[in-house]
């Protein structure tokens, strides 16, 4: 939910000082919520994990509203869509590292409720659940430190200056302060509509798959903890190659026809998982998560494009649009839960979600068409 309440006060922020301060801000208050979980973990209580989780989902949605349409900005409008997959690659290869690796850090690979405890285990269930907890200490201690360094390194680095963020615009400091901190008209743009429409689906089906993943190893494949992150280590490795594979072909082909197809081709896989479902369904997910890997740049970027001095408050309604995690995913558990026998079924959501995709894709090549 932090991601639709606060984009239009970080863009009103971002228009009022500039990305860097935006960037900044979004590290430092990330870094804050890590360092939390000591008190956190102290107290013991889910609520208050929700509400340090809620301070480093603020920290990230700074960083996605200031850091993406910065990066689509920062050179030719010609290249931006190939700009920002090649930033965001990092970020996979981010997941990548933290699900091969770092998840042991935090998983113990004991999966027990208080059904399946073992009758011996010291202290019982609440000494089960002190040690599960106790073990995020630590890592995000770590995560809190280093996202203060980085903080750090951006305070002391010198931005290259935006043409909206010259003196005297956009409220800018040194500014009359006469524009819109927040520009409403840009929603309609049809361009940023159906953008913002495409982030919500892409979004709420990325992370049903996502979150779902260890869930459907363990409950439906059958595998036991350890081999499951293992596997969630070679489907975020197929994201990062994904995206890798992504930006390099963006030299030769559309990225609006490489959108189409990348969500054809996640439709297709999530009807062979809606068919199989098991260990099938398990291989057709690390496809899956290829062929996602460019759609949340490509069309965020694309969404942007041709804003001009209204892409602060474009990027604001396509952060928020990632409120669809918010709720797709719970439907696509919801779905999943009630059909036990055919759980695999519950994959039609997030193919209904990418068909959104494809249609956005559809809509931009058919534009381009005609205006060649």
């Amino acid at each position: 939910m932090a991601y639709f309440i606060f984009p239009i006060p970080i863009a009103m922020f971002m228009k009022r000082y500039s990305y860097k301060a935006g960037i900044v801000f979004g590290l430092s208050l990330a870094a804050f919520g890590g360092f939390m979980f000591f008190p956190a973990a102290m107290v013991g209580s889910y609520g208050v994990y929700l509400c340090v989780f809620f301070i480093i989902a603020t920290g990230m949605c700074f960083l996605e509203t200031a850091a993406n349409p910065y990066v689509t900005v920062l050179g030719s409008p010609d290249t931006a869509v190939r700009r920002l997959n090649l930033a965001q690659s990092f970020n996979g290869l981010g997941a990548f590292i933290s699900a091969m690796f770092l998840s042991k850090l935090v998983l113990s690979g004991n999966n027990y409720t208080r059904d399946t405890l073992p009758a011996g285990y010291e202290g019982g269930w609440e000494a089960y659940i002190q040690h599960e907890t106790e073990a995020m200490r630590l890592p995000y201690l770590a995560l809190g430190l280093l996202l203060l360094v980085v903080a750090l390194v951006f305070v002391m680095t010198k931005f290259p200056k935006i043409a909206d963020e010259q003196d005297g615009a956009d409220g800018a400091p040194g500014g009359n302060g006469r524009q819109k901190l927040i520009d409403f008209s840009v929603l309609k743009q049809p361009n940023l509509c159906w953008g913002v429409i495409a982030q919500f689906f892409y979004n709420g089906g990325q992370t049903a798959i996502n979150s779902l993943f260890l869930v459907y190893c363990c409950v439906y494949a059958g595998l036991d903890e350890a081999t499951a992150t293992t596997f969630f280590g070679f489907y975020m490795l197929a994201f990062l190659v994904g995206r890798w594979v992504g930006t390099a072909l963006m030299v030769r082909f559309s990225p609006q026809r490489m959108l189409l197809f990348y969500s054809l081709m996640l439709m297709a896989l999530c009807v062979v998982i809606c068919i199989f479902g098991g260990h099938v369904g398990l291989y057709a997910m690390l496809a899956v998560s290829f062929f996602m890997s460019i759609i949340y740049p490509t069309q965020f970027s694309m969404a942007l494009q041709g804003l001009g001095a209204q892409t602060k408050s474009g990027s604001a309604f396509l952060v928020m649009a990632i409120v669809g995690n918010a709720c797709l995913p719970q439907f696509t558990a919801y779905v999943m839960h009630v059909n036990e026998d055919m759980y695999h079924i519950a994959y039609l959501v997030p193919m209904v979600c990418f068909a959104f995709c494809a249609y956005y894709g559809w809509r931009r090549c058919r534009r381009t068409d005609s205006a060649a």
